[in-house]
């Protein structure tokens, strides 16, 4: 599923695997966490997700927590929600086409819940009593009909779906996320499908979805030698479709801020220099009384041990003498984005 319906630092004590340590010792050199007895592995390449990319523009401090000091967040309904859907759509394309309806995909809601709590059980504790539960399921139904309102099931035939993308760039970073679907058309060009279980984004949220179908449409491009012809988010919550279509010479320039992204975190890992930058989006954030900016104090930082020179510090190196900055990021449901 998407990084940004999964409950991604969501679930507590649930490790993340989405970033590789970035480089950055006492040296100025890589580094990597100590485990509890000291063992430290030097991974084979550091790699990057759309979804923590985007925490790295919000900002920084965020992505320190989530990835640094992996920090818990307890998942909020409306995420575990998105997390339902998106299951309940991945699973209606099992189905024969013919059956793919809309009272099919209603029926599957309770089951894809019930396998959802077998998995994480924690989850059923966000809910007060049956009842809660209940209307819970049932706002997983609606946000299911406008689906069908925009797109039929029954014409499809997905390629992939909930497929892992991955690539290297500059023989030095993987990009790596989860595509919700895959569809390729009988010539061979490439239509990638998200699903955003919020309302299709106001202003301020629209650089971060346009970040995210760039990250994508980058990735597939790397890996399978095209550009895809069509990039389509589909808001499930107002029942809109919002189509995009790349071009090698703008993703060649995305590429770039990248690669600028992934040295600003490699300085900033090297520094222990994670700052804040408040914004609307604060007030659904989890750690607010970590925060300096609202008066908290983050935990030590964890310890760090400095190997030898990798991909990594060449990125930072390369990224910090190309003069390329970084610009807007993608996400939607993101824990730290708004519920709508």
């Amino acid at each position: 599923m998407s990084a940004d319906t999964a409950p991604s630092a969501g679930t507590p004590g649930t490790p993340h695997a989405e970033v590789a340590p970035p480089g950055g010792g006492a040296a100025g050199g890589p580094a990597a966490w100590a485990g509890a007895d000291g063992a430290t592995a030097e991974p084979a390449m550091p790699s990057l997700s759309p979804s923590r990319a985007a925490d790295f523009k919000t900002c920084p401090l965020l992505f320190r927590f989530r990835t640094i000091d992996r920090l818990p967040e307890r998942p909020t309904p409306e995420q575990v929600r998105g997390t339902l859907v998106h299951a309940v759509l991945e699973h209606l394309f099992d189905l024969p086409a013919d059956a793919r309806t809309p009272a099919a995909a209603a029926g599957l809601v309770a089951p894809r819940w019930a396998a959802l709590t077998a998995e994480e059980p924690e989850l059923a504790e966000l809910f007060a009593d049956e009842a809660a539960v209940a209307a819970f399921l049932d706002s997983a139904r609606e946000l299911l009909g406008g689906y069908f309102a925009v797109e039929d099931p029954r014409r499809l035939e997905p390629a992939e779906r909930e497929a892992l993308v991955s690539a290297v760039v500059a023989d030095a970073l993987l990009l790596r996320g989860y595509v919700d679907r895959l569809d390729i058309a009988p010539d061979g060009a490439m239509r990638v499908v998200d699903y955003k279980t919020g309302g299709a984004p106001r202003e301020a949220f629209e650089a971060r979805a346009l970040f995210q179908l760039k990250f994508y449409a980058l990735v597939l491009w790397r890996a399978r030698g095209a550009v895809p012809r069509a990039l389509r988010l589909l808001y499930l919550k107002d029942a809109e479709a919002c189509d995009y279509q790349p071009d090698a010479e703008e993703l060649t320039r995305f590429e770039r801020t990248l690669l600028a992204l992934w040295g600003a975190i490699a300085r900033a890992t090297a520094d222990r220099d994670f700052r804040p930058t408040p914004s609307r989006l604060c007030d659904w954030c989890h750690h607010q009384s970590r925060c300096p900016a609202f008066g908290g104090t983050p935990p030590p930082f964890p310890q760090l041990v400095p190997l030898s020179r990798t991909g990594a510090a060449a990125v930072a190196a390369d990224a910090g003498a190309g003069g390329s900055q970084p610009d807007g990021p993608r996400g939607a449901t993101n824990p730290v984005a708004p519920p709508r």
